[in-house]
């Protein structure tokens, strides 16, 4: 390993390895095919590129990126370390020349798409070139699991097991789920011990999910965060433009990344966000597979993406360097209808299809749990957790009410109705709606029906998602899922398990009335001082919940019902100097 550590500081710069780069390295160096598991910003392309200066032939990098190619090429010639890449942006000649350079032993590295293997001239290299080593870098896209699937990858395995002497075999990814895994393993022939997971927690992520006035948060959290390069995810074009429009009138130094835009475009647009031109890139999820920018302090996702893998993905962008960093995830239920049309609108088979429904209710669940962030992440990757101790329900600190009763109201309902109908018309029945299919399927002569028709059909919704969320409640595969009562929530009918939720208690005294008196004091003055009626400025509920939660900055004093960016500007700084003195 003298060697291989020599290398390690020599060329890139590191006295040690990070976790899991020496086992995958050992094992390539053995001759074993080897998939290796480590999260965004792990340090995978060590991987690869230090064995490759060590192997005697060339080391083909299958990658699905043209800007991860050009990326990685660029940094790797930097160091001295021979590598290019082919790709559609090339004319035939330039091709044919780095086919050659390849050929005569010129390159280490040869970077190449899925597709490339499929052409004539290149398979016709193959049969002329050494080859000690394939690196099949994001390889969740072999799987039909995966959340990236490309059949394109699938050709890469046939064209692996036609070599005459089959060189070795590195898979890497930072998002398999356990199934994923199995299915990458199977397809390459990689033995099921060969698997290297290094952990997915990245110990330097905040994850947060903010639920209301969606405009108002991402401007003031970008006030607050003004200097510092981030990354705003949105899932349609027509959303990436309304929001860097809404940056740009802000004077924010911002640019734009999707599909619509031309190769020219794109390329310009990334280099400055690259060069710290602009200080935020809004873009689809077309931007940022391979971008090693260390220096992303956010990562906000302004609609909801499709699965836990895209987003985990995603948001593994923000720390790359190890510093403290946040991804923040703004909800809204009208967003999961876009890509409720997104797999509709896909070719795929009804099995593919299914399975992609279910990993978006497993994304809309991590947007309704109050267990740890990162925790749920893991979990559902297949590993256990301790508490992150930084993300938003870690640091919730509202009080743990029980809501046994009315959990078991909605599961007792759930039952009554056969468990055959989802969340929707449950919450309609014990809302005590008049709806067509309430009369029509009888629901309105069962005990539970209207039995929370104190509630909103919006909040009784919200607790059913908090509880499927919690596993008390398991939704059936497809489109429309139905509810089930799982084992903990028939043990919570039984009486024999509690539940609890963080929310703002109810009370019929303010928690702290001597503040409550500050703050209507301060909104008097204000109110004299504009020759304004009191109410105008606050409603005594919003005082009452500014007594209670006792914000501390701009973005949790938003999250008081009745702030708005108007009541913000006007009104925040007198009413947070006031808080922070408590």
């Amino acid at each position: 390993m003298s060697k291989v550590m020599q290398l390690l500081e020599e060329k890139f710069g590191y006295q040690t390895f990070r976790k899991g780069q020496a086992e995958i390295i050992d094992k390539i160096l053995r001759q074993e095919d080897v998939l290796g598991i480590m999260p965004t910003g792990g340090g995978k392309s060590i991987c690869y590129q230090l064995p490759a200066l060590m192997l005697d032939g060339l080391t083909l990098v299958v990658s699905p990126l043209i800007s991860l190619m050009k990326d990685q090429v660029d940094s790797l010639n930097e160091m001295g370390i021979s590598a290019t890449y082919i790709n559609s942006t090339l004319h035939f000649s330039e091709i044919q020349q780095r086919l050659g350079q390849a050929a005569r032993g010129n390159v280490k590295m040869l970077y190449i798409a899925p597709e490339r293997l499929e052409t004539a001239d290149f398979l016709e290299l193959l049969q002329h070139v050494e080859i000690d080593l394939i690196a099949v870098d994001e390889a969740h896209c072999i799987s039909q699991w995966g959340h990236d699937f490309r059949p394109s990858y699938l050709k890469l395995a046939e064209t692996i097991r036609s070599f005459t002497q089959r060189p070795t075999v590195v898979a890497l990814t930072a998002t398999a789920t356990p199934q994923v895994a199995e299915d990458i393993c199977h397809l390459l022939s990689i033995p099921a011990e060969n698997q290297i997971k290094t952990g997915f927690a990245r110990e330097n992520l905040a994850f947060q999910v903010v639920k209301e006035q969606k405009d108002i948060y991402l401007l003031e959290y970008l006030k607050m965060n003004q200097g510092q390069s981030g990354i705003i995810y949105a899932s349609t074009r027509k959303e990436v433009e309304r929001i860097y429009h809404l940056l740009k009138h802000k004077q924010i130094a911002v640019g734009l990344y999707h599909g619509g835009l031309n190769e020219q475009e794109r390329s310009r647009n990334q280099e400055d966000f690259l060069f710290d031109r602009v200080q935020v890139m809004v873009a689809t999820n077309a931007f940022g597979m391979g971008i090693n920018k260390s220096n992303v302090r956010f990562v906000i996702h302004a609609q909801i993406p499709g699965n836990l893998e895209s987003y985990y993905q995603e948001a593994g962008r923000a720390g790359r360097d190890g510093l403290p960093s946040e991804a923040v995830l703004l909800y809204a239920a009208q967003d999961l209808q876009v890509q409720q049309f997104f797999i509709e609108q896909s070719e795929s088979s009804i099995d593919y299809q299914q399975n992609e429904y279910l990993k978006l209710r497993e994304m809309s669940q991590y947007a309704h749990t109050q267990m740890c962030l990162q925790c749920y992440i893991l979990r559902y990757f297949g590993e256990q957790g301790k508490e992150c101790g930084r993300c938003s329900n870690c640091l919730d600190d509202r009080e743990s009410v029980d809501i046994t009763l009315d959990t078991q109201k909605i599961l007792s309902c759930v039952k009554r109705m056969g468990e055959r109908f989802g969340k929707s018309l449950v919450g309609k029945v014990l809302t005590g709606s008049k709806d067509q299919k309430i009369t029509q399927w009888r629901f309105d002569q069962l005990s539970t029906y209207g039995l929370m028709k104190d509630w909103t059909q919006k909040d009784v919704v919200q607790l059913i998602d908090y509880l499927t969320a919690e596993q008390y409640l398991t939704p059936s595969e497809g489109q429309y899922p139905v509810l089930t009562i799982s084992a903990a929530g028939i043990d919570v009918l039984l009486g024999k398990q509690k539940v609890f939720r963080k929310q703002a208690t109810v009370k019929q005294l303010v928690m702290d009335n001597e503040l409550f008196e500050e703050l209507r004091a301060l909104r008097l003055s204000l109110a004299q001082e504009q020759n304004l009626p009191p109410y105008v400025i606050f409603s005594d509920k919003t005082l009452q919940e500014l007594a209670e939660k006792q914000p501390q900055t701009s973005l949790e004093f938003l999250q008081i019902k009745g702030v708005g960016q108007n009541k913000l500007d006007k009104y925040g700084k007198q009413f947070l100097e006031l808080l922070q003195q408590k």
